[in-house]
């Protein structure tokens, strides 16, 4: 049986996703863990609002989905 956070991954592999910027914390976690060996790559920044900047920014460099994940 597939844990939440694995589906939420296998979602954003579908949508083409190879780069998340995050924020990790306590609610977050069970994504975290669930990131290594997913092939998506992370990028930990300073604070969750650096996290939405990077992806915003990355978004129309690359012309793909970007995402910005934080914790609670």
């Amino acid at each position: 049986m597939l844990r939440g956070a694995e589906i939420f991954l296998q979602c954003l592999r579908t949508e083409g996703v190879e780069l998340v910027f995050g924020y990790p914390g306590g609610a977050i976690m069970p994504l975290y863990d669930a990131l290594e060996g997913s092939g998506i790559r992370h990028i930990l920044t300073r604070h969750e609002q650096g996290a939405m900047f990077a992806a915003e920014g990355q978004a129309p460099a690359s012309g793909k989905v970007e995402v910005a994940i934080a914790t609670s």
